[in-house]
């Protein structure tokens, strides 16, 4: 029986191979991704077509992140990894189910949404911005069963220790985008609607090769079989937990669906709500949603992939309350380190990044749009730590089979983000969206935590955990002292090049000075990050390996 210390060594070992894994590939993904961005907000700007285009955008990655690597993986995920371990053909059989229906359920989808759609062109009043809207949005929705499939695909891959393959399917659908979009630049197309309507097949075109990479990563890992009752019986679990997982896993998506909806609420209905003129307009939903790709770079890369990692180490660990609360309380800390300097980092110099990426030319957003994009930043930022945490924390009630709990709290904190949403917007304009979605996660958090104790049998926050948070936070007060010292020497750079600069500096800064503090301050975070992964094969107390 190996010692507690060596169970902890070969954990935080499976966890940080994994971090290191998915965090690797997702900023790989994520700089394409940010590549994508900054080439359609050059070619689109912060006008009409942009809100257009990134609400076409947003309808089938939602559907991605609620039925794909969100909700559905969530209840799918704990339930395969164990009849994985136990009873390997019930797992393929129980795989094979969920492959079958989620095709058929998200095909049906597709029908009934593109129908809906034709309905409100035909019958609805011609508008010129809410024809181009439902366009796109056509044109894009056929992207939704694709990459719902590619990200449970993805899920039984990470249930293998397979991390590398669906981190890296991000990269595919970016890299089509960015080629699309090049044809504008060389000329073949001189049209900035029509290059819109190029990306947006290409997204299309990608999600297909996604699903083919994703199905090929899986060949001798999973067996495509027909499903017996049994299975059946273990879908139908699967399918009892989803529903709830939507509500609670997926808050965060919801939230920003419906700041989306408010935002584009001029283009699609018109220029009053409840009677009041909206202070939102035609540009808005463009500056919220390239905004919101700011904010969710860090998230991305680290925090999703800290809560990746760590939710088939909780799933093996969930009969063992010991092992799972390390994994837990190590997956907390480890997203606290990331994220809070992360979000001190971007309230910091949110001017200067929304300039250098998005304007800075003769294309791009104009001044009026860098300004209320940092506004939204702004709001947004703060949160970046809590996001990371919440998806954690959820991840562990699911460990645990506990859907009902986290679900119960998002439907709270989705009506107490809408309601703020409708208050907020009148004096913040797109920015009230933000500091909703931002105050609605801390309060989800808080929740959530105060619930663990009675639903997962365990404290996350011990008096360890606190005490190294405090250490966190005074390392991230260190950091943002460097940078601001940074912006106080180098005040007002003028032009795109010496702003560039001053943003480096300020990156550099802050990671050097953040990296001495965790030194000085001797936070094991920064040594987790850094562990070796256990041989495979090698057992913990839980069953948790990394293969």
């Amino acid at each position: 029986m190996p010692s507690d210390g060596r169970i902890q060594e070969r954990t935080s070992g499976a966890l940080a191979a994994a971090v290191r894994l998915v965090s690797g590939l997702t900023l790989i993904s994520r700089f394409a991704g940010l590549a994508r961005d900054i080439v359609t907000a050059r070619l689109f700007g912060d006008e009409l077509l942009a809100s257009a285009f990134r609400a076409a955008y947003a309808l089938p990655n939602l559907f991605r992140r609620l039925f794909g690597e969100g909700a559905l993986s969530a209840a799918f995920l704990p339930e395969y990894t164990q009849l994985r371990r136990d009873q390997p053909d019930l797992a393929n059989q129980l795989a094979s189910l969920t492959v079958r229906l989620l095709t058929l359920v998200t095909g049906c989808l597709l029908l009934v949404v593109e129908a809906a759609l034709l309905l409100v062109m035909l019958f609805a009043p011609q508008d010129p911005g809410r024809s181009l809207s439902i366009q796109l949005m056509m044109l894009m929705l056929p992207m939704m069963p694709m990459v719902c499939i590619t990200a449970i695909l993805g899920g039984m891959l990470q249930a293998h220790g397979r991390f590398g393959p669906p981190a890296a399917a991000p990269i595919i659908l970016n890299l089509f985008q960015i080629l699309a979009g090049g044809a504008f630049y060389l000329g073949w197309t001189g049209d900035a609607t029509r290059t819109a309507y190029l990306v947006g097949g290409a997204a299309v075109l990608a999600s297909a090769v996604q699903v083919v990479w994703s199905w090929w990563a899986l060949r001798g890992l999973v067996r495509w079989t027909r499903a017996g009752e049994a299975a059946r019986a273990h879908g139908r679990r699967v399918f009892s937990r989803f529903v709830p997982a939507v509500l609670g896993l997926g808050t965060l998506q919801l939230n920003t669906m419906a700041d989306m909806l408010i935002a584009m609420w001029p283009v699609w209905v018109g220029a009053t709500m409840f009677g009041r003129a909206v202070t939102l307009d035609e540009r808005s939903n463009a500056i919220l949603s390239y905004t919101q790709a700011l904010y969710q770079f860090p998230l991305g890369v680290f925090g999703i992939a800290v809560a990746t990692a760590v939710f088939p180490l909780l799933s093996r660990a969930s009969n063992d309350s010991a092992a799972f609360a390390d994994v837990l309380r190590r997956g907390l800390r480890l997203s606290f380190f990331i994220g809070l300097p992360a979000a001190a980092g971007l309230v910091l110099v949110r001017h200067d990044l929304i300039y250098c990426i998005y304007s800075g030319g003769r294309t791009g957003f104009t001044a009026e749009g860098v300004e209320r994009a940092a506004a939204v930043l702004l709001g947004f930022a703060p949160g970046v730590w809590v996001y990371s945490l919440n998806h954690v924390l959820t991840r562990a009630y699911y460990a645990k089979h506990n859907t009902r709990t986290p679900m119960r709290v998002a439907i709270s904190m989705v009506g107490l983000n809408l309601g703020l949403n409708l208050t907020l917007i009148w004096p913040l304009r797109e920015a009230g969206l933000a500091w909703s979605t931002a105050v609605s996660a801390t309060v989800q958090f808080v929740v959530l935590l105060a619930l663990s104790h009675k639903w997962l049998g365990v404290k996350p926050i011990d008096r360890a955990t606190r005490s190294a948070m405090a250490r966190i936070l005074l390392g991230a007060a260190v950091m943002s002292g460097a940078v601001y010292a940074v912006m106080w020497l180098w005040p007002d750079p003028a032009g795109w090049s010496h702003r560039a600069l001053r943003l480096a500096s300020c990156v550099g800064a802050g990671a050097a000075a953040y990296t001495l503090a965790a030194v000085v301050l001797k936070l094991p975070e920064l040594r987790w990050l850094f562990h070796r992964a256990p041989a495979r094969g090698t057992d913990t107390a839980a069953g948790m390996s990394f293969e």
